[in-house]
């Protein structure tokens, strides 16, 4: 679309990911995937909904640096010492590693050594966008798989600093270059001027952030104006970001480098607060940018060069990074995915590749192409990490999986999953004497409970022929601990239709999910958080002046007042609007009965509910609640 106003673009864009990210998200694909194919869908080479998007990506890049800010405030100087191994090792081995024998291929194929080797640490980098976008909607993130890939990742962002100072110099050995890096302030100098220039920004970042910044930010939040703390955490990104460009290098590596200088201050938490709703927004526009500049075109031209150099670049990247991995002491499921997720080319390949070929190291047909090829492995790791968890981890050797010992004979109780929930259940259990069978789908988890002392099985519970020898024929009860919430509906249903005589509790996550899983056959649900929160807040009455027995007397009434919301909403909350209506409807209902039962509470004590003795509670013969209580 030729000439389309801003707010033509902005409906474009917007129009196109409120549609594709749902379905991506519901078929299973993640976010990511699908803004890269809303990016493709209106990009010039497919509908043409939007034409340049040279500006589109100047603005969506914005988004990369605001991750990179928060990213830098969680790394703490005491975080990075802790994690200096997995940093310096794994990630400087993977970088050097790769682009070593990326080079060599280029090498390989007839490249000039400047131009294979500029190429191949190019592409050895990867998307810390898409790779932690992805981990985070996988829940991998605080996993050994997400530690290890945030340690790569760092050092990859790091190493920009280098690579854009030793690209002209392979400029200046190239015999066929004539043209220069026009890019900074610092273009024109020499390169040991330009390198000064770079060392002198991140010192000045540092010395500002240390000095200028942390007294600014108490100044102002001194005036209790949120809006101008908002825009003062904005400023600082963005002027970091600009003072980045000005001498050359990227802005996300200035934004990283400023959330560093800030990890420390009393204020990071506030500033993370007020800047993360505009990063997934930017994120999001900045993977349609990327989508959409992935040149079909290109691609319809060299559809076998592509086949051949997109899938070979993620299979050598993913190989060399498992060796990388296992060396350094990772397991061989965890080196594997970290492998698969870090095997595509990264955002700053673009930035790079353009410095290269403008400094005349790259030649602009390579250029264009490894662009493309880059833009299109991004737009796979979403898909290859799915293949890995649903087809990789299937056909995984039983070598890789513990061993596992025999089930108890005739069980009373068969555990599913065995985390802290499960755990907590599960001794509970056994040390009144009854005998179980556990299974744990997390070989990491069979193996650190093992450690401890503890017996658990690894296995996937929702497998019909595991639940049988585990003994679900002969046991009284299932508890269903599992944290996949699909997962737990699915066992309770299998166990529901195959093993009728066995009383199903289950942990649920919230008050749908409970529903969900008395809809499947449970027996009795619990959501997870909801004993916790009520012995956590009858605390609260007791910090604020209640007596023992009544604050826990008030507890048990809200329990029971929930029971009855709880029940009361049971036939409605698969009708969203009738759901919603109702359970307005109902609270208000509650809180005035619970109100009444608190002022009845006093009236028969004749006293304060504070500081007044008063008799002693009667005993707890209130039903115990097992359902969740809010909304969600």
């Amino acid at each position: 679309m030729e000439g389309a106003s801003l707010l033509e673009m902005a409906v474009i864009y917007l129009s196109a990911g409120v549609i594709a990210v749902p379905v991506a998200t519901r078929l299973g694909l993640g976010s990511v995937l699908g803004y890269l194919i809303a990016g493709a869908v209106i990009g010039p080479f497919a509908f043409g909904f939007v034409a340049d998007q040279t500006s589109v990506m100047e603005f969506a890049e914005f988004g990369v640096v605001i991750m990179l800010f928060l990213i830098g405030l969680e790394v703490r100087p005491s975080i990075l010492w802790g994690m200096r191994k997995a940093f310096f090792g794994l990630g400087g081995a993977q970088v050097v590693i790769s682009g070593v024998v990326l080079g060599s291929i280029g090498l390989a194929l007839g490249l000039f050594w400047q131009e294979a080797y500029a190429l191949g640490f190019i592409l050895a980098l990867s998307s810390t966008a898409i790779v932690l976008q992805t981990l985070e909607e996988r829940h991998l993130r605080q996993t050994a798989t997400g530690t290890a890939s945030f340690a790569i990742l760092l050092f990859q962002d790091l190493s920009i600093i280098p690579m854009f100072a030793l690209l002209p110099l392979l400029a200046a050995t190239h015999g066929d270059a004539i043209a220069h890096v026009r890019h900074g302030i610092f273009a024109a100098y020499p390169a040991w001027v330009r390198a000064l220039g770079v060392f002198a920004a991140v010192a000045m970042i540092i010395a500002i952030g240390h000095y200028l910044v942390r007294p600014a930010f108490r100044f102002i939040a001194n005036t209790r104006q949120r809006e101008i703390f908002t825009a003062a955490a904005l400023l600082l990104v963005v002027a970091v970001a600009l003072l980045m460009q000005a001498v050359g290098l990227s802005a996300a590596l200035g934004a990283f480098l400023a959330g560093v200088v800030l990890a420390d201050s009393e204020f990071r938490r506030e500033i993370e607060a007020d800047i993360e709703p505009f990063r997934g927004l930017l994120l999001g526009l900045f993977f349609m940018s990327v989508g959409a500049s992935v040149d079909l075109v290109l691609v319809a031209h060299h559809p076998l060069l592509l086949a051949v150099m997109v899938p070979g670049l993620m299979i050598v990247k993913a190989v060399l990074i498992f060796g990388v991995a296992r060396l350094s002491g990772s397991e061989p499921r965890t080196a594997a995915q970290v492998g698969v997720a870090l095997s595509q080319g990264g955002e700053f390949a673009f930035v790079l590749l353009g410095v290269a070929s403008a400094a005349g190291v790259i030649t602009t047909d390579i250029s264009a192409l490894a662009t493309a090829g880059v833009a299109v492995s991004m737009a796979l790791t979403p898909i290859a990490l799915i293949v890995f968890e649903r087809v990789c981890t299937k056909a995984q050797s039983k070598d890789d999986e513990p061993e596992n010992e025999a089930f108890d004979e005739r069980p009373d109780v068969i555990i599913a999953g065995f985390g802290r929930f499960g755990q907590i259940v599960g001794r509970l259990v056994i040390v009144n004497g009854f005998k179980t069978s556990t299974l744990e789908a997390s070989a990491e988890q069979v193996a650190l409970v093992r450690r401890f002392g503890r017996r658990v099985n690894y296995g996937d519970a929702t497998r019909l022929s595991l639940l049988r020898a585990a003994g679900a024929a002969d046991a009284k009860l299932l508890i269903v601990a599992l944290d996949d919430r699909d997962a737990a509906e699915k066992l309770v249903e299998i166990a529901t239709r195959h093993f009728p005589q066995l009383k199903i509790l289950a942990r649920a996550y919230d008050r749908r999910h409970a529903y969900r899983l008395l809809d499947k056959g449970a027996d009795v649900v619990e959501r997870e958080t909801f004993e916790a929160g009520l012995k956590l807040g009858e605390a609260a009455l007791k910090a604020l002046g209640f007596q023992d027995h009544l604050a826990a007397r008030a507890r048990r009434l809200f329990r029971v007042h929930d029971e009855e919301m709880f029940r009361a909403l049971e036939t409605v909350w698969k009708d969203e609007e009738r759901y919603v209506v109702a359970t307005r409807e109902t609270s208000e209902r509650m809180n005035e009965l619970f109100a009444a039962d608190l002022q009845e509470m006093r009236d028969e004590q004749g006293a304060d509910l504070g500081t007044n003795p008063i008799k002693p509670p009667p005993p707890d013969d209130s039903p115990s609640i097992r359902y969740p209580t809010d909304p969600k």
